[in-house]
């Protein structure tokens, strides 16, 4: 589980509610009518702009969100190497006996195209358009809540503009003013409340996850087309250490993968 969200989202609330206790009190935030014109009209507006078939994925798209990456960019790497280190000494063959280890379905699909010796540009061509469209899937989760983080401002300045409204037909009762005044404001707090610390992080943090997954998936094909060529483990491991940051490559070179043997060595 990815408690950076879960932290961040909690953090968030306590420090808006604990705000508002050193205000006053928590009663006069509290607001349903307000709660369904920004809730409610946002959910709306949002379901006018997908298809259902993509409002179906929303949920399994927040799951993501608050997950946390099965395997590393570099434990990808070292899985690969040692693909290349097994390839090497026996074969492109002997890789078909690992492919029930194997619990990512894009490796798996990949490992299994090498192994049938399929032409490399096509391997190549085949788990591109595979990425480009996990890419896009992740392009249209993602903009759900950016539509959601757009909407919800602007319901929230709807749900004002009712309570002005109403507040501007008991102008003849001077006190229901500052009452009704503090009515129509709240639904303007919760309108930004929800687009900047759910709607858009949640958004942002796909946005991360997704680069973080389309570059383990960018390792995976240089990887298993350096195999298919047949090069050295040792020049695979290099080649695809170009993908990961100063800190990642230094963790890597720490980690040194058993079994790599060197042309000599072979």
């Amino acid at each position: 589980m990815d408690l950076s969200t879960i932290l961040g989202i909690i953090i968030g609330f306590i420090l808006f509610i604990t705000a508002i206790f050193l205000q006053g009190s928590i009663e006069a935030f509290l607001s349903i009518d307000g709660a369904l014109i920004v809730l409610g009209g946002t959910l709306a507006a949002t379901t006018v702009s997908y298809p259902v078939s993509q409002l179906k994925l929303m949920f399994k798209t927040i799951r993501i969100a608050f997950s946390k990456q099965n395997m590393s960019s570099s434990g990808v790497i070292k899985l690969i190497v040692s693909f290349a280190d097994k390839a090497r000494r026996e074969g492109l063959l002997s890789l078909e006996d690992d492919l029930n280890e194997v619990d990512d379905n894009f490796l798996k699909k990949g490992v299994q195209l090498v192994v049938d010796g399929t032409d490399p540009e096509l391997v190549r061509n085949i788990l591109e358009t595979e990425l480009s469209f996990l890419e896009d899937r992740h392009r249209a989760g993602r903009g759900i809540f950016e539509t959601m983080g757009t909407f919800s401002p602007a319901f929230g300045m709807a749900g004002t503009l009712v309570g002005l409204i109403s507040m501007l037909g008991s102008l003849d009762n001077p006190d229901a003013i500052g009452p009704g005044l503090a009515t129509a404001l709240i639904t303007t707090f919760y309108g930004v409340l929800l687009a900047n610390l759910i709607f858009l992080p949640i958004a942002g943090k796909l946005k991360v996850k997704s680069n973080e997954e389309i570059l383990l998936k960018e390792v995976v094909i240089e990887g298993l087309l350096s195999i298919q060529a047949g090069e050295n483990p040792r020049i695979v491991e290099e080649k695809l250490k170009a993908f990961l940051s100063p800190e990642d490559r230094e963790k890597l070179n720490e980690e040194q993968p058993d079994g790599v043997e060197d042309d000599e060595a072979a």
